[in-house]
């Protein structure tokens, strides 16, 4: 084993000590060649795709800059360069025409049929050979390669990676170059490359090892590479190839986030300015599972039905409506189709000159052009000019569209400022506080800032709050600013952001806690898209239809922690997306994307969107471990999954798949009771589920009624029981009290507001009266009850001593004379005792009993 093998050709034995120790120094020598590699930045230029820009290796530099020396083999790489500018052609976004007669009966009729998703084996993308130009600057970069000239190493490397200039792909020579590269002179970006191929095994160029990965993202983010210190600081976030660790992953997302606040600050006045690209393939297509059955196109997160509501139009059809209210005369409509076309979106880029040509058609019908304005405009209509002067103000002050010029910028923002437009007041805050074509002025700073912040405008409670820092560590200084920056940090403000993540990292005017710090560090650094990421190019190239180069991009987004990138990857890799595939026959010339057939990969990412926080990778995570699919069949690790995504209700697809399994006994206990409960809480989260669920009980009916009609062993479905609760004596008199009041309601009083005649004209009394002669009833007819019984009892005592009495007769009588005598006695003394204590009441047959039954007693 030599060192220039690298970790690729690296084995661990189990038996031989030795070789593990010859293994462990070479490991280290490694690692001492990379710690270093002082290289200079100059000498790593070529698409190195630094912390500078983000590049990743997509684009060409106009030149080489001038390096302290020349590397060998220098010029063929120009030459080489010459030859590749040749075919390239820069990324652009489509052009949108507007859609004819035909393709708009096509649409409306595919909205009109069910949604079927097919899906085919797409045709190669690469050529089988190198032809032309590409392959004479094939030709010279390999020449300059083998002299070790870095720049031909990395450019070949991405060619071979990304495919560019229709470059054949091959992951394994990418591999190749990427690590010569990195041994050669510890080229951050190539080691940043080796850990991508590392941790994902892609293309089979490598086997994955998360432990090299991470050794290798470290070596590239050691060195200043934006990317790679967002993958390490995301695997110490979530314990990827390593322990959790906060304060190391919080050390490394703080880096990106002082480079993200510093290129933000380095742009125009207000900073940089950008389109956000991140988003979820699936959304479009209504969700992991299709519109309904997903999390995020059901429940609260379904579209609006209302039939004018404008949620799932398209760009098309709301620029082609607000254009002909426009020609109507619509001023609000007109200003809109302005900030649409200023603030653009994704697929639709900013158009600054009919930004300001519809900002301009607003002012014009506000203000003459001596500048008054003309005295038949509502307030309302005047407001909306002033919000259009303000973006134009605005464009001025940044040179959008326009030749910078602060004398137009404040012009404009003072009209704006006569509405008490929010953005005006910010940019002549600016202005003074900055000395952009006025002299500086806090006091006037200050005044603007407030008056804007007043209207809830964040980028003003960020400016108040920094200048409560700047003025010194008071407390009410450092109260001020947190407030400030609190009010800022709920409509997302980057800037808000950055400051709360400093404020908590050291610990000032903030309880000093890590994982909130991080949590601010992380949200800034994904938010400034354009300076660590690729989502452009990914988005673009998936629009295009190449998807395996759309999947290569949006994995250094998913390495880099963006959930979203993490869903689309193993969306692209899903062998479940489709429900009903076109078989191969029909499509005898087409190949398969075997780069886009990894499973396991796809199970990876699944489950890295679902530890942050995503429902429905939750769920899929679920029918991956239950089918097998890229990991062995796991039918407990599957219900833990839909249990997850079921808790609180959240998914009706986990909870019809819990009821699935509870109905056929697949990893639950069979028990058709509990699988109707599923199916049921199933179509109470989401009532598009109507139909599958309705289907799925009738079934389920059927079943339960045969396992019912045969004594099956298991559980039927049954009515719910009804608790029955156990009164105590207060509890029933006063549930009894209430219901007779309950039966004669307020509603017998309605109409009568006055008194009858004769009655206290307040009911309350009357109700207390009531409720008196209610209880007196109830204790007499209780009195009543208890002397029945009590008479009851007394008779049963009476009756048994005179069958005792005569069953001892009989043997009295033949006894002897004077016992005879004193039995007699004895006997008529017990009558007479009898008759003496009959008792309060007589007994049935006694002399006095018909007296007391008439009423006689006493008398």
């Amino acid at each position: 084993m030599t060192l220039s093998s690298g970790f690729a050709s690296t084995t661990f034995p189990k038996s031989t000590t030795m070789r593990r120790f010859l293994l462990y120094i070479i490991l280290l020598l490694q690692v001492a060649v990379f710690s270093h590699a002082d290289v200079p930045n100059n000498q790593q230029h070529v698409l190195s795709g630094d912390e500078s820009n983000g590049a990743t290796g997509n684009t060409l530099p106009p030149e080489l800059p001038a390096a302290q020396h020349v590397q060998p083999g220098a010029a063929l790489v120009n030459a080489a360069l010459v030859e590749l500018r040749k075919l390239h052609q820069p990324l652009h976004y489509k052009i949108r025409k507007n859609p004819g007669i035909l393709r708009t009966v096509l649409h409306l009729a595919s909205k009109a049929l069910p949604a079927i998703r097919l899906t085919a084996p797409s045709p190669a993308s690469s050529h089988d050979a190198v032809s032309g130009p590409l392959l004479h600057a094939t030709r010279l970069l390999e020449e300059s390669a083998q002299k070790n000239n870095s720049d031909a190493l990395y450019i070949l490397g991405d060619m071979n990676f990304y495919g560019n200039f229709s470059h054949p792909r091959n992951l394994k020579t990418a591999f190749g170059y990427y690590q010569k590269l990195a041994l050669l002179n510890g080229n951050s970006s190539a080691m940043y490359m080796m850990g991508v191929m590392y941790s994902t095994g892609v293309g089979g160029a490598v086997e994955p090892d998360q432990a090299r990965a991470l050794l290798y993202y470290t070596f590239a983010a050691n060195q200043g590479h934006t990317r790679a210190e967002m993958a390490v600081a995301h695997r110490h976030y979530a314990g990827i190839g390593t322990t959790k660790n906060c304060e190391t992953a919080v050390k490394y997302y703080k880096r990106v986030a002082d480079k993200a606040i510093a290129w933000y600050r380095s742009g125009p006045p207000g900073g940089m300015s950008w389109i956000s690209e991140s988003h979820r393939i699936a959304d479009e297509l209504g969700g992991t599972y299709g519109v309904g059955a997903s999390v995020s196109s059901s429940g609260q997160n379904a579209p609006h039905k209302n039939p004018t509501s404008d949620a799932q139009a398209s760009i098309e059809d709301i620029l082609e409506y607000l254009d002909l209210m426009s020609q109507k005369g619509d001023v609000k409509a007109t200003f809109n189709l302005g900030r649409i076309f200023y603030d653009g979106q994704r697929n639709l880029p900013r158009d600054y000159a009919k930004a300001r040509e519809y900002f301009l058609k607003v002012a014009s019908k506000t203000w003459n052009k001596k500048g008054q304005v003309f005295e038949n405009k509502t307030p309302s209509f005047h407001t909306i000019s002033c919000r259009a002067a303000g973006y134009i103000g605005r464009m001025y002050l940044r040179g959008e569209g326009v030749e910078q010029s602060f004398r137009l910028a404040e012009f404009w923002f003072r009209r704006g400022n006569e509405q008490a437009d929010q953005q005006s007041r910010h940019g002549l805050g600016l202005m003074y506080l900055n000395g952009y074509g006025v002299e500086q002025n806090l006091d006037l700073a200050l005044k603007f800032f407030n008056a804007a912040a007043e209207t809830a405008y964040p980028p003003s409670h960020v400016q108040l709050a920094a200048l409560y820092l700047d003025q010194g560590q008071s407390d009410e200084d450092i109260y001020a600013a947190n407030h400030h920056l609190d009010l800022a940090a709920k409509y997302y403000n980057m800037e808000a952001y950055y400051y709360i993540g400093e404020m908590t990292y050291f610990g000032l005017g903030r309880e000093r806690q890590c994982e909130v710090a991080l949590n601010y560090y992380k949200a800034v650094a994904e938010k400034v898209e354009p300076f660590v990421s690729s989502w452009a190019e990914a988005n673009l190239a998936y629009e295009a239809g190449e998807i395996e180069l759309a999947f290569l991009e949006y994995l250094h987004a998913a390495e880099q922690g963006y959930e979203t990138a993490q869903n689309n990857v193993a969306y692209i890799l899903d062998p479940q997306k489709s429900y009903l595939t076109i078989p191969q026959w029909l499509c005898p010339k087409a190949q398969k994307l075997t780069l886009l057939q990894n499973p396991t990969l796809a199970l990876i990412y699944w489950t890295r969107s679902s530890r942050q926080g995503n429902i429905d990778a939750t769920v899929k995570m679920g029918d991956y471990y239950l089918g097998g699919i890229g990991t062995d069949a796991d039918v407990d690790k599957a219900v833990q999954c839909y249990t997850a995504a079921s808790e609180h209700y959240q998914s009706a697809q986990a909870l019809w798949n819990l009821g699935w399994m509870h109905e056929n006994g697949i990893g639950l206990t069979q028990d058709y009771h509990l699988a109707k409960r599923y199916y049921d809480t199933a179509l109470e989260t989401n009532d598009e589920a109507y139909l599958p669920v309705s289907l799925s009980l009738l079934k389920l009916r059927a079943r339960s009624a045969w396992n019912t009609f045969t004594n099956g062993r298991i559980n039927s479905i049954q009515d719910e029981p009804t608790e029955k609760k156990e009164w105590s004596l207060s509890e029933w008199i006063n549930n009894f009290l209430q219901d007779e009041m309950g039966y004669y309601g307020d509603d017998m009083y309605d109409g009568y507001e006055d008194a009858m005649p004769g009655a206290d004209s307040d009911l309350g009394a009357f109700e207390e009266g009531d409720i008196l002669e209610t209880l007196v009833i109830m204790g007499l007819a209780a009195a009543l009850v208890f002397l029945v019984l009590y008479r009851q009892q007394r008779q049963q005592a009476a009756r048994r001593q005179q069958e005792d009495e005569a069953r001892r007769q009989p043997q009295e009588q033949q006894g002897q004379g004077v016992g005879r005598a004193a039995g007699g006695a004895f006997a008529n003394g017990q009558q007479q005792q009898q008759a003496g204590n009959g008792g309060f009441f007589p007994q049935p047959g006694a002399p006095g009993f018909g007296q007391w039954a008439v009423g006689g007693v006493g008398h």
